[in-house]
């Protein structure tokens, strides 16, 4: 199986990468399974103090979910997928070690999600993040709660009905972006701040983590079970599949 998550480590900071940039890192099942795995070790790792998530190559931190995927979801298989997004969501809320996101390029999606997971986010002007899921015919469930929580109902009903993607600065205005620098030193501002972050007093920071997920768990718990109901009826009725045929017809017709 290809490997689409790397990890290494430097000093205290562990590394992790999407690494499917021939696909601007779009999930799938693997590459989910993948990343869970990746966040369990750096966690039991004691040497380990801080986590940075990037993607690999320049244009994408992540597309979101693979379409190539899930276009042939039926409602059952939907319901499981719900199940699979809850499983890395929460492995990532009960970290309890700082996560830092390095991002480069797009956030798309449940890639925009899991950046809104991480702890801080450091980016560069060419950075654009949001929620188009809608342009697919997919339903928001866990992208509204998570975006309501760090933006308010008002920005968050505008990003799910548009679909459109934030820029940098709009990013840096809402509290998105903690800190923007140039493209290339993206990753080594990531560390730092992860460095930063891993001196801290260790205790002090899982009790931090830990009372952030405690402040946001009831929500967390109300999308995942929306997010069955919706993604069940969504893809019941056709419309998600009906939608990414014709994406996938109309790329085509422009490579030809």
């Amino acid at each position: 199986m290809a490997d689409f998550v790397l990890t290494d480590r430097k000093g205290a900071v562990g590394v992790i990468t999407l690494n499917r940039p021939e696909a601007l890192n779009a999930w799938n099942r693997p590459m989910r399974n993948m990343l869970i795995a990746a966040f369990e070790a750096f966690e039991k790792d004691e040497a380990v103090r801080a986590i940075v998530l990037t993607g690999a190559g320049d244009r994408a931190f992540g597309a979101g979910q693979d379409l190539s995927e899930s276009q042939t979801f039926d409602a059952d298989r939907a319901e499981e997928w719900v199940a699979e997004w809850e499983t890395l969501y929460d492995r990532m809320r009960a970290l309890t070690k700082p996560l830092i996101a390095a991002l480069n390029g797009v956030a798309a999606g449940s890639a925009f999600q899991v950046a809104l997971l991480t702890d801080m986010r450091v980016g560069h002007e060419g950075v654009r993040m949001g929620q188009p899921e809608i342009n697919s015919g997919i339903p928001s469930t866990t992208g509204p709660w998570i975006m309501r929580e760090m933006l308010g109902i008002a920005r968050t009903i505008d990003l799910t009905l548009t679909g459109r993607l934030m820029d940098a600065a709009e990013c840096v205005q809402v509290g998105l972006i903690n800190r923007l620098v140039p493209q290339s030193q993206v990753m080594a501002e990531a560390l730092k701040l992860a460095e930063e972050l891993a001196a801290k007093p260790p205790v002090a920071m899982r009790l931090d983590k830990m009372r952030f997920r405690e402040m946001t768990q009831a929500g967390f718990e109300d999308c995942l079970k929306a997010g069955i109901r919706i993604q069940r009826e969504a893809y019941a009725s056709g419309e998600p599949a009906r939608m990414m045929e014709a994406f996938f017809a109309a790329r085509a017709a422009r490579k030809g």
